[in-house]
């Protein structure tokens, strides 16, 4: 007889930030082996159909994740924070905090995923609390946003861009250089910078999943090494 499939746990989450909340969804796999936030890029939500795709993968590989709305509603609509990487990158540091104070994911190493000028805060973020993070993967990133950040990131980034996505190329390639920790940029031939192609988005979730297995260790683990 089969055993029954273990199913992740989604739970709508409220994450207090400063002054104001921000809405999300926390996915917990039974035994996560690590927990990812993503980080949404401008006119994106924790409904993103691309990063809830991402995410679902991630889950089926026992990985938490956390898909928040960095913004409130109003503040979606000022353009001029829907593009403060430093704002973005205080609501992601707050969504870390709160991680780290549950009772799920309390203890599980943490990495980010971010999509388009959610690269720039995931990895600005990364370099302002350098022993926190795993991991960071950036998918159709400007990473280039956060370039005086770049050289205090520590935690190991994988850059995925389009390769039909011709002005961002030389902008990560530019970020790329900047980076002095274990890095790789993987362009993936002819898609374009939301991965719409058939079978684009899904190698962009096989290479994250790869990524942040290998690289969100069990703390245990670590010691190990």
């Amino acid at each position: 007889m089969n055993k029954p499939k273990r199913v992740t746990k989604n739970e709508e989450v409220v994450i207090p930030a400063g002054s104001v909340s921000l809405y999300g969804i926390l996915g917990l796999p039974p035994h996560a082996k690590g927990v990812v936030v993503f980080a949404h890029g401008s006119g994106s939500g924790r409904f993103s159909p691309r990063n809830n795709f991402v995410a679902k993968i991630l889950q089926n590989a026992g990985i938490a994740t956390l898909l928040v709305d960095l913004l409130e509603d109003a503040e979606a609509q000022d353009r001029r924070k829907v593009f403060d990487i430093d704002l973005l990158t205080e609501r992601l540091l707050a969504n870390a905090h709160w991680l780290r104070q549950q009772p799920g994911t309390r203890g599980l190493s943490m990495g980010y995923f971010g999509a388009s000028t959610g690269a720039a805060a995931a990895l600005q973020a990364a370099a302002q609390e350098p022993q926190e993070i795993a991991a960071v993967v950036s998918r159709g990133g400007r990473p280039d946003i956060a370039m005086e950040y770049l050289a205090r990131v520590t935690a190991p980034t994988l850059l995925i861009v389009g390769g039909e996505d011709i002005p961002v190329i030389p902008l990560n390639e530019g970020a790329y250089a900047q980076l002095n920790c274990p890095k790789k940029l993987i362009i993936v031939p002819g898609a374009t910078h939301l991965f719409e192609e058939p079978g684009a988005l899904g190698k962009v979730a096989q290479l994250a999943k790869d990524w942040f297995i290998n690289y969100l260790n069990p703390p245990d683990t670590k010691k190990q090494q």
